[in-house]
């Protein structure tokens, strides 16, 4: 027997839908034509993977690149590069870890920052544009289900991770 089979089990239709729109949600953040229109409005130059430090930026601290990696649940080469790519425009600084002064700590700059904010803007407003008919009511039963689902998700998926072996 497969060991698939033996771990099959019905689920109620609710849940069958709730699985199928996240995938769906997922395919479409994902879709390099979404992050072409993002960077078309908010008028950043930016590839996907460097959107995302931008917005994990805005959201911390300085914070070093392997943190950053760490946060961000990728290889600290990936970071490197893609925090050089922006440096190099000009949207984040390095300076020196005033606890270490071996490792060096990466913030947003001023128009980091304003790049952040526009490509945050332009995917907000894309949300905005597709529940535009939505009710009051509707979007706060959504924000707050949605909010909630996420974080028992993660506690979840962090839970499985601690238990599993690598």
């Amino acid at each position: 027997m497969c060991p698939l089979e033996s771990t099959v089990v019905e689920h109620s239709p609710d849940l069958v839908r709730i699985e199928e729109g996240l995938g769906k949600i997922s395919y479409l953040i994902n879709r390099v034509r979404r992050h072409e229109w993002i960077r078309r409005s908010s008028g950043i130059p930016v590839d996907r993977a460097a959107a995302v430090i931008l917005r994990r930026l805005e959201e911390s601290e300085l914070l070093r690149p392997s943190e950053l990696a760490a946060q961000l649940e990728v290889e600290a080469p990936h970071v490197t590069r893609q925090v050089q790519r922006l440096e190099d425009l000009g949207y984040v600084a390095k300076v020196a870890d005033v606890g270490d002064r071996r490792a060096q700590l990466i913030g947003l700059t001023p128009s980091g920052r304003d790049a952040a904010r526009r490509i945050r803007e332009a995917s907000r407003s894309a949300i905005a544009g597709a529940l535009d008919d939505w009710s009051e009511d509707e979007l706060h039963d959504l924000a707050d289900l949605l909010s909630r689902m996420a974080d028992d998700y993660l506690a979840y998926a962090d839970q499985k991770m601690r238990r599993t072996p690598t």
